[in-house]
């Protein structure tokens, strides 16, 4: 039985879970291929704990396992002069995959963020990530673009020190 909750950070279970599951989609080729550093994952939990108002995390249970997970971060869209909800992180742990959890947890946020009056999702994918895409092309996802002429928009990222 698939059990999915809006997690409370402040439960014990529900930080070690959040945590296990981001490092193992850290760990994942499609999630950089490297374990959460000690510092990350030392001080993640409280750092998200502060921005709880801003972050909204779930979690999918299945048996009582942690099964996958979803980070969300609250933005907002100056076009449409209303808050946006970006899906910063998403993954189901390779034990756990193929079993349609996946659209359960991306309907489960669609929900939530109807119900609490977001504009539209974000989210990133790697091009080479073809299962990802395909869901999220199966739930509504699409390219952004204001105008085709113009193109798609590309996300860039610079690293500060």
């Amino acid at each position: 039985m698939l059990t999915l909750i809006k997690a409370d950070l402040h439960n014990p279970r529900h930080a070690q879970d959040l945590l296990q599951q981001l490092n193992a989609y850290a760990s994942d080729p499609m999630g950089g291929g490297a374990a959460l550093s000690a510092y990350s994952q030392a001080n993640l939990i409280v750092e998200l704990q502060k921005r709880q108002t801003m972050v909204h995390t779930f979690l999918a249970y299945e048996a009582e396992q942690a099964a996958a997970f979803a980070i969300c971060v609250e933005g907002f869209s100056t076009f449409a002069c209303q808050p946006l909800l970006n899906i910063h992180d998403f993954a189901v742990h390779p034990d756990f995959r193929g079993r349609g959890i996946s659209h359960r947890l991306m309907h489960s946020i669609c929900e939530f963020a109807q119900q609490q009056g977001y504009c539209k999702l974000t989210l990133e994918v790697l091009e080479g990530n073809h299962p990802a895409r395909q869901l999220y092309l199966s739930q509504g996802f699409a390219t952004y673009e204001l105008d085709p002429a113009m193109g798609g928009a590309i996300m860039m990222q610079k690293k500060l020190s």
